[in-house]
């Protein structure tokens, strides 16, 4: 993999994140694009990188360049994926895919027909625990789906004057929570559980309807710690909570709720499948324990463990037992997918990573559950 060339697009909180897992894998990474010339120097220096870009056209007409990362804001995700594909290179987007399904879906359609590896960025996937549910569900070990009910809270927009681009429908769409976390446990459950969803019925609510900007657009990740700053009212319309009721095809329910102001939860993911045969239960907070409910026996606590894991979650877990695997490994680890499947060269194989096909999906759910929450009534998907 190390004669593949990559470059990322974004120095904010999440595009260093990208240059960090790239490197663990072990893919040459040539360069990083900031939002101007002064942060991709900035960012170049900072992350020992060999090129700051000046534009996305130079970027794309790097002949070392085989692939590209996307760490932009959404609006940004349909234009600069595109322009990627149509030069020929591979894509990892971060979520959601696009702003609306019509981008979205010219995007997978786009990549299907290319000799491309397009992915989304769901890393939450491959916390090896979660792809041991997977695999467990798989073969039948959890029996016939009854129910799935969990959760994605943060505190992180909890008071009125923490303020990020995210906020701003123009900048990350109509749907804020629900997209920008709600998507992530979304494509968890049905990539663990591979069931579709039939119809939704959501209830969104916006606890701040004015949010305090602070004057250069200091974003709260990087800028909460910085002291007082001028600030000034902007009107919100993305949700900061939302309910959604999911019914699934074959008879299986579900709930989620998602939540950027629950003060006290810094990033926290919670599921539970319940089935015929067993219960599985995970928590991103503790995301080496995968719970097992039973009835007819004692509940079991699985703690990540190579030597206990099936084989396909094993190849997603390198470290022995007691020796912690968290959100920058889980990064690794989608990217390992991403990079050993065009390493492959069967363009034609099933893909382990979130494709395009998978992001495309998710842009339409959150449409029908924006959709369902405007009409307050359950919405075919």
């Amino acid at each position: 993999m190390q004669n593949i060339g990559v470059a990322v697009v974004g120095a904010g909180f999440i595009g260093p994140v990208h240059v960090e897992a790239l490197r663990r894998v072990g893919v040459n990474i040539r360069g990083i694009l900031g939002c101007d010339q002064k942060e991709s120097d900035w960012a170049k220096k900072a992350l020992g990188l060999p090129r700051g870009y000046s534009s996305l056209e130079e970027l794309l007409a790097d002949p070392g360049v085989q692939s590209v990362h996307l760490a932009v804001p959404n609006v940004l995700h349909y234009e600069y994926a595109k322009r990627a594909i149509l030069a020929g290179k591979h894509v990892m987007c971060e979520k959601p895919l696009a702003m609306n399904a019509r981008e979205s879906g010219e995007l997978a359609e786009l990549a299907r027909g290319k000799k491309l590896a397009a992915g989304v960025c769901y890393n939450i996937r491959f916390y090896p625990l979660n792809l041991e549910a997977r695999d467990r569900v798989k073969k039948g070990e959890v029996g016939d789906i009854f129910h799935i009910n969990g959760s994605y809270t943060q505190d992180w927009l909890f008071y009125n004057t923490d303020y990020n681009w995210r906020v701003l429908a123009e900048q990350g769409g109509a749907l804020r929570a629900v997209a920008d976390i709600g998507t992530h446990w979304i494509d968890l459950v049905l990539s663990i559980t591979r069931l579709e969803v039939e119809e939704v019925l959501a209830d969104l609510k916006t606890v701040h309807e004015v949010r305090n900007r602070p004057k250069g657009e200091v974003q709260t990740f990087t800028g909460k710690m910085g002291g007082v700053r001028e600030t000034e009212p902007v009107k919100v319309t993305t949700e900061d909570y939302g309910a959604i009721l999911f019914r699934f095809k074959g008879g299986a329910r579900g709930m989620m709720y998602v939540s950027q102001v629950a003060a006290g939860r810094k990033n926290c993911l919670r599921y539970e499948i319940s089935g015929s045969r067993c219960s599985l239960g995970w928590n991103s907070e503790q995301p080496e324990d995968l719970w097992i409910g039973r009835r007819e026996k004692a509940n079991e606590w699985l703690v990540r463990d190579p030597s206990l894991m099936g084989e396909m979650a094993r190849g997603y877990s390198n470290y022995p037992g007691g020796h912690h695997e968290g959100f920058p490994d889980a990064f690794k680890q989608c990217f390992k997918a991403f990079y050993q499947y065009i390493a492959n060269g069967d363009f034609g194989a099933e893909p382990m990573y979130p494709t395009f096909g998978e992001g495309h999906r998710e842009v339409v759910l959150c449409e029908a559950i924006l959709r369902s929450h405007r009409e307050q009534r359950w919405v075919r998907v």
